[in-house]
């Protein structure tokens, strides 16, 4: 051991572990990140999932839109996050629902097409007018001490916007601005990703919604060329540049959080102190690090990583596979499909017909494939399906059903099957794997399986919120009941997916920033 005390350790060499270590030791601060994997990255990683198949899948964490251009600048990030041209492609019966950002007549048609006339067009241009205005004035706060609710409403400045983004369900508000089912499903599907909620009376819903479509001012969600895993890469290399260390392979046994004392494995056991522990951590994790009693939250979501031989046929002649496929392609997802799930899965089954989304990451980024699966036309599916909570997954069998059911929903909306565009691995196997909550908890360490690693938070503090050391109120969202312990992950106030937000935030707390 060259030292036995830094100014500062993180436990967790995540996306938001990184950030916050590059932060701090471009400061001048001493700092020890501790990773249990041999890797760094966490979820936001690239994999050759398939044994000999030269595709580089973003398997866990697969977009980037919470991630901060104030960020990328500060550390002198060289990423390139690319926008996807087509937002959505829903389809509905024979025809389907095309979203194209670069060509508004063909959007305006496509809704035509789909509705029978431009009445839901102009509610979706009115709706996401204001979640425009509402995503330029919340994300700079995002990086920015924790305000308080009241001054949060006043930084949006729109009643109605605060209205029904904040304080109504958001099944309520789809259901009165919009007419048709498919419309009001493509919205809906962004307060469901990773969330298990009753979009029609539980404001969990609105928090997911929230987040996703106020991503860096824009609400983007964009392709990072190289996989996940460039992004990770890149700030790990920011981090080493100004001086952090960073350890793999070291799993983290043991906080004090009197003595700031981490004691960790990496081989050996070992123990160093810290003026700051950083947890770029579950908060359940950290619970047990420091010796008490954690809670357990619950993942609900179905992740299917897919290599395709070629892009499967639509029904719909008027869209090329290559345009529907490169944004989300959404299945089964109308308002009323989704309400169906809900129910279903919250009575423990199996939903019948599970809603879920694909991405064709390929179609932006060829550059993940290599040389002869581009040129034989191959192409990466991956696949995110909804109301798929941990607790129906206590019986083995429930995994191999709910893998079928979510292949015959994929079926339901395409002109051939979609196994038979798998393609096959040099074993025979064909390039499909599938993770449940249950295999996220025991795979990659998110107890419950949950993305987020407990339900999302609203971006603000609730007034006389304490922050847990004292009777001084939260000041960036990452506080905890000891002052010597910081969150910097996903289980922090703001944050969700890649956005190194909670990994700023704790920087800033501990270098004394206002």
């Amino acid at each position: 051991m060259p030292r036995s005390h830094y100014d500062v350790v993180i436990a967790g060499a995540g996306h938001n572990g990184l950030v916050a270590a590059a932060y701090l030791a471009r400061a001048g601060r001493s700092v020890l990140v501790l990773e249990r994997l041999g890797h760094v990255g966490g979820l936001a990683v690239s994999a050759r999932a398939f044994p000999g198949v030269d595709a580089r899948l973003s398997r866990y964490s697969y977009l980037v839109s919470l991630l901060p251009t104030k960020i990328v600048k500060d550390l002198g990030l060289r990423l390139d996050l690319r926008r996807r041209r087509f937002a959505s492609y829903t389809p509905a019966g024979d025809t389907g629902l095309l979203v194209d950002n670069e060509d508004a007549a063909r959007t305006a048609a496509s809704f035509e097409a789909v509705t029978g006339g431009r009445h839901d067009l102009a509610a979706w241009e009115r709706f996401y007018g204001m979640t425009a205005h509402v995503a330029r004035q919340v994300a700079p706060t995002l990086l920015e001490p924790l305000r308080g609710r009241t001054a949060l409403r006043e930084v949006v400045g729109d009643d109605e916007a605060w209205r029904d983004l904040f304080e109504r369900p958001i099944g309520e508000v789809v259901d009165e601005r919009f007419a048709d089912d498919t419309v009001r499903g493509v919205v809906l599907t962004d307060a469901l990703i990773g969330t298990f909620a009753d979009t029609a009376t539980d404001l969990l819903a609105n928090r997911c919604f929230l987040y996703h479509v106020i991503g860096d001012g824009t609400g983007d969600w964009n392709v990072p060329v190289g996989g996940m895993g460039a992004v990770t890469a890149e700030l790990a290399e920011a981090a080493r540049r100004h001086g952090a260390e960073i350890r793999t392979g070291a799993e983290v046994l043991a906080v004090d959080p009197d003595t700031g004392e981490v004691t960790f494995d990496d081989g050996a056991q070992h123990a160093v102190t810290a003026g700051k522990v950083l947890a770029n951590l579950p908060p359940a994790v950290l619970a047990r690090l420091l010796g008490e009693t954690p809670e357990r939250p619950e993942g609900a979501q179905l992740k299917i990583n897919m290599v395709l031989s070629r892009l499967p046929r639509l029904p719909d002649p008027a869209v090329d596979p290559a345009e529907a496929f490169s944004g989300t392609f959404h299945i089964n997802e109308s308002r009323d499909q989704l309400a169906a799930a809900y129910a279903q899965a919250a009575a423990g089954k199996v939903p019948d017909l599970p809603p879920a989304e694909v991405y064709c990451h390929s179609l932006t980024d060829p550059s993940i494939l290599g040389p002869r699966l581009r040129e034989a036309g191959a192409h990466t599916m991956t696949l995110f399906g909804l109301h798929m909570p941990a607790r129906l997954f206590t019986d083995p069998s429930a995994k191999r059903e709910a893998l079928a059911r979510t292949l015959a929903s994929i079926d339901s909306v395409l002109a051939e099957p979609i196994e038979d565009c798998l393609l096959r691995a040099p074993s025979g196997e064909p390039c499909l794997e599938a993770k449940t909550p249950l295999d996220l908890e025991r795979e990659a360490g998110l107890p419950g399986g949950h993305i987020f690693h407990h339900d999302l938070s609203w971006p603000y503090g609730e007034e006389g919120e304490e922050g847990g050391h004292g009777a001084r109120p939260a000041q960036w969202g990452v506080e905890t009941a000891h002052e010597r312990v910081l969150l910097c992950g996903a289980g922090a106030r703001r944050g969700g997916g890649v956005s190194g937000i909670p990994g700023h935030n704790a920087a800033m707390a501990v270098l004394g920033r206002t």
